[in-house]
């Protein structure tokens, strides 16, 4: 990775940084959503990550008694819950990355739906940021295949983990190192790579933003998820969630609405009876405030990993919430 701060690949992307980073900082104002009403745009759209559906498709909760679903009916499944675009996970297929017939007939049955095919997340590749050069290549070149797979089904990036070994600064340069690598290799297919808080150090808002800042590719960016901020899973340590979804948001490319448990009772953010409820451990409001603020008006993937609700009544619920602070929030503009 070049170190040089005027590259051409620096310069373009500290302007989209910046650019970013300036959105950031804007409240929500009337000429802002005024200009998606006369586009008829909404302020966001809705997907669906297929990790919502792990249990039916892994067949690894059995209480429920829900009928198994196979990958290939994921984009249908997602049709019938009225979301017309997906973020597929690669343990959902993970011997089929190079599988030209099954890829085929995944690409065929979404666009059948009318279905648009965004993410694959990417997960037991290898750490990008492995102190050892020799896996970190390796890491690299097992993402390759699911860069191959991506481009094939229409998807407009891949989601990978910024894991790690070391030291703070350490584990930054490495992860950045390996990342700036792997951007390279996603530029040839005209696929961004985008990172996830994801558990360990890139659950720390202002880590992972520092490495975006130090790959400096216009390829790279990440998806800032509304929940996995948890730093240390045995001590419960916690990044601020709302903190470090507003750090991320100037480098992203997707957004992920985590949810896990709903209240159907008034919320503190609830303001009428017709609302679907709030989520027990996330303000949605607040939340989609800080993406709109950033100026992002793309897909938000809907993740649910909660265990009150079955996987389609979680969905649901938290399809409802998000449409219903997308009612409101444009209503106020």
């Amino acid at each position: 990775m070049s170190s040089s701060a005027t590259s051409p690949t620096r310069r373009r992307f500290l302007r989209t940084a910046a650019r970013g980073a300036a959105g950031a900082m804007l409240p929500i104002t009337p000429l802002m959503t005024a200009g998606a009403a006369r586009t008829k745009d909404p302020l966001f759209r809705i997907s669906l990550a297929e990790w919502s559906l792990h249990r039916r498709i892994f067949q690894n909760d059995k209480d429920w008694n829900e009928a198994p679903l196979d990958n290939l009916d994921f984009a249908k499944t997602a049709r019938e819950l009225g979301i017309d675009a997906v973020e597929y996970v690669n343990q959902c297929f993970a011997e089929k990355a190079r599988d030209k017939a099954y890829l085929k007939e995944m690409k065929t049955r979404a666009e059948g739906e009318g279905v648009k095919s965004l993410i694959i997340m990417i997960d037991r590749e290898g750490q990008i940021g492995d102190p050892d050069e020799a896996k970190r290549a390796e890491t690299v070149e097992n993402h390759v295949k699911w860069l191959e797979a991506a481009a094939y089904l229409g998807c407009h990036s891949i989601r990978v983990n910024a894991g790690s070994k070391g030291t703070y600064e350490e584990q930054l340069k490495l992860a950045a190192d390996g990342l700036h690598r792997l951007s390279e290799k996603g530029d040839k297919f005209g696929l961004n790579v985008i990172v996830e808080n994801h558990g360990g150090l890139s659950s720390n808002g202002k880590w992972l933003a520092a490495v975006m800042k130090k790959v400096a590719h216009p390829r790279c960016g990440t998806l800032p998820d509304f929940g996995n901020f948890i730093l240390d899973r045995k001590t419960g340590e916690k990044y601020d969630p709302y903190q470090g979804v507003r750090e991320l948001m100037p480098f992203a490319k997707a957004v992920s609405a985590k949810s896990w448990d709903w209240d159907t009772g008034k919320g503190k953010f609830v303001t009428s009876d017709t609302r679907p409820g709030r989520e027990v451990d996330i303000n949605y409001k607040r939340m989609l405030r800080i993406v709109l603020d950033a100026g992002y008006h793309g897909y938000i993937g809907v993740e649910y990993e909660g265990q009150k609700h079955k996987e389609m009544d979680g969905i649901a619920k938290t399809k409802a919430v998000m449409e219903a602070v997308r009612e409101e929030l444009s209503a106020a503009a």
